[in-house]
């Protein structure tokens, strides 16, 4: 696929048109702005507080290796929260009004191994744009071969196995970012069909200046001070990129790669029919919508329904404005789709995986190729 994708159902549009009608309506009536509040800003002191709080306890040389590895656990934890909690909201433009702000704080994203420009353009861009669209949407893409998450892909035998070595390889999700992901994606000539040949230049000394940084700061700092082996800190620090990359992997597969989400396919033009709003509720999935515990850790990506058709309104109004989507969605009778609990989410998500593995390569090997439907609820 080489052609730009459209969204050519424009007979679905009023249910978007509708449902920004009532979202901005709540934020004037109730006067409040769309960008951060007191308890917006109290998650992102408590989450950097807690990061640098881990960071100098290990280089404190203080604890022996059983605290040293709960502490790695946790700065690879705290990583992924401030990934979602602060970054996330920055680079996408939500977590101020105020643009500078917003640039200061997507810096961050550096310190905790990822580079903010190259996840604009693959997440902002490309994800949002195309959202689980096969050959477009490179975050749906775990690893080719390994994981198959779409019927159009080929099964293979390894993948009988998937639902099993999976979790394995989201935990490898964090280490991949800070030595390769970022070099490459940066360096491609597309990302999906997305043209990704034209950097500014600055963008480029970001890119070498704050991995430098960081391996400065996680790798080379840490081995000049602790007082361990070089393969006790190659443990320690794959086993915190371990924690950052599951916990990051997982959120994002209960939002995408659940029963009921689609991985649509181009129509015979190469364009997509429905409108991209109707797209956004067929290719995402909340969790755990009741658990305030979820809402602060997840940066509200347990309400991705939400980020994704307002990804410009900080994450803390997702509690609040889900209702609206959710009502609008049923006047239209549009999908929403929503698993009460993260377990939940979890094993739907490994029935999936199963289905589109193990299942599909029992069902072909049988008798004549046969399509597993990604989902176990009729799309619409």
């Amino acid at each position: 696929m080489t052609q730009k994708l459209k969204f050519t159902n424009l007979n679905k549009s009023a249910f978007f048109a509708t449902l920004r009608f009532r979202v901005e309506a709540y934020f004037v009536e109730n006067n409040i702005s769309r960008h951060a509040n007191k308890a917006m800003w109290t998650k992102i002191i408590f989450f950097l507080s807690g990061f640098l709080t881990f960071y100098l306890l290990l280089l404190s040389n203080q604890f022996g290796v059983w605290a040293m590895a709960g502490l790695a656990a946790l700065l690879g934890a705290f990583s992924a929260f401030i990934g979602f909690n602060i970054c996330h909201d920055a680079i996408h433009g939500s977590l101020s009004k105020n643009k500078r702000v917003n640039k200061v704080f997507s810096l961050l994203f550096n310190f905790i191994g990822a580079n903010p420009y190259v996840w604009s353009i693959s997440h902002n861009v490309v994800h949002h744009s195309y959202t689980n669209i096969p050959g477009h949407d490179e975050d749906i893409e775990i690893a080719p071969g390994l994981v198959r998450i779409s019927v159009e892909e080929d099964v293979n035998k390894l993948q009988r196995f998937q639902h099993y070595y999976a979790f394995l390889l989201y935990g490898l999700a964090s280490l991949s970012w800070v030595l390769r992901k970022d070099f490459l994606k940066f360096f491609q000539k597309k990302i999906g069909q997305h043209p990704n040949t034209k950097h500014p230049r600055k963008e480029y000394f970001n890119l070498f200046f704050f991995k430098a940084v960081y391996y400065f700061l996680f790798i080379v700092l840490p081995l000049l001070v602790l007082d361990i082996t070089w393969w006790q800190f190659v443990i320690g620090f794959l086993w915190m990129h371990f924690v950052e990359g599951l916990v990051m992997g997982l959120v994002f597969q209960l939002a995408h790669v659940v029963e009921g989400t689609s991985f649509p396919q181009p129509n015979a033009d190469g364009n997509l029919e429905e409108a991209w709003a109707e797209h956004q509720l067929l290719t995402t999935a909340n969790f755990s919508p009741k658990s305030k515990l979820a809402a602060f850790l997840c940066g509200g990506l347990n309400r991705q329904i939400e980020h994704h058709l307002f990804p410009k309104i900080c994450h803390i109004h997702y509690p609040a404005i889900s209702v609206i989507v959710k009502e609008v969605a049923e006047d239209f009778n549009l999908t929403y789709l929503e698993s009460p609990s993260f377990f939940s989410a979890l094993k739907s998500h490994y029935r999936l995986l199963k289905k589109l593995g193990k299942d599909a390569y029992n069902l072909e090997k049988s008798g004549p190729a046969q399509h597993i439907p990604n989902t176990a609820v009729p799309s619409v």
